[in-house]
């Protein structure tokens, strides 16, 4: 090889398979850690704003930042899809961000990023009980561990002595509701951006949840550091998060991108304890195995298919 040519590779830029080698993993982990401090935030901000409130933040900031996916394919958006969206916006975020937030008023951050994960073998769950998709043995194990993780994490308590059960069962039921609008959008709103779709969906919810939030409204003042974690909520957490994880949809797919529903437990529980110096509890570490268990066993769609 000439010298030239040695020049010209060396300074060559690096090929999309080499970046991606390095920046799929990188991303992936920003990911968990971002929406594994989302459960921090609600924990420190819902106790001042109140769910209702608090989630208006959430969606208003995130659909801001979203806006310009919106506006690039505004022309795709008829009244009629808008009303469509609205309503898939109300199962998919409005409602499970405010069960989420009500949660984090009520138990430590980690009990609502461990029952996140159960989103994941909920979406098979409703496709099989409502768009008769085959479920499989695996998946049905998979659902089988989740459950048991769920009833493991409900029946602990928290340092103080109190029962987490309430949390559980409201993180739980979030998580039902993701599996029901990721089924919806799916198959309602295919051939749509994802990315526009989100910001129509953030925009519809916070419309729904505007009357609420003002209802509710705190009459005293809001402490600093809850408008700080308030904001980050809803541009870090939801707006900032979702075009990194349509970046990811777009590079590896929707199978290995749903991955990261593995790191938002760990991450979840790891700022509660190191933010806010919350414990690991023993049902919360059994919960966890148990549930993680039963995403990884829901995902392995080749064992599922025999």
């Amino acid at each position: 090889m000439s010298t030239s040519n040695a020049t010209s590779a060396s300074t060559a830029p690096a090929s999309p398979v080499a970046i991606s080698s390095w920046l799929t993993p990188v991303e992936l982990t920003v990911l968990g850690a971002i929406w594994g401090a989302s459960f921090l935030f609600m924990r420190v901000a819902a106790k001042d704003f109140g769910p209702y409130a608090l989630v208006e933040i959430r969606l208003a900031f995130g659909a801001i930042i979203l806006l310009p996916f919106l506006w690039q394919a505004r022309k795709q958006f008829t009244g009629a899809l808008w009303l469509k969206l609205t309503g898939i916006a109300a199962i998919n975020s409005a409602i499970p961000f405010t069960l989420f937030a009500w949660g984090a008023e009520r138990a430590p951050a980690g009990i609502g990023a461990i029952t996140n994960a159960m989103a994941v073998p909920f979406t098979a769950l409703v496709a099989f009980l409502f768009f008769h998709e085959q479920i499989g043995r695996w998946r049905a194990a998979g659902l089988f561990l989740g459950f048991i993780g769920v009833t493991v994490l409900a029946s602990g308590r928290t340092a103080g002595g109190g029962n987490v059960w309430t949390a559980a069962l409201a993180g739980t039921t979030a998580a039902f509701l993701y599996g029901v609008g990721g089924n919806l959008l799916r198959r309602y709103l295919a051939g749509i951006p994802a990315s526009a779709v989100a910001s129509a969906s953030l925009i519809g919810a916070s419309v729904l949840q505007a009357p609420l939030a003002l209802y509710t409204w705190p009459n005293n003042p809001i402490p600093a550091m809850s408008w700080v974690c308030a904001t980050l909520l809803g541009v870090l957490c939801t707006g900032f998060a979702y075009v990194l994880y349509f970046r990811l949809l777009h590079r590896i797919g929707a199978p290995r991108a749903v991955t990261v529903t593995y790191l938002v437990p760990l991450f979840g529980v790891m700022w509660a304890w190191v933010l806010l110096d919350e414990p690991l509890t023993p049902s919360m570490a059994i919960a966890g195995a148990l549930i993680l268990s039963g995403v990884a066993l829901s995902q392995n769609k080749l064992r599922s298919a025999k």
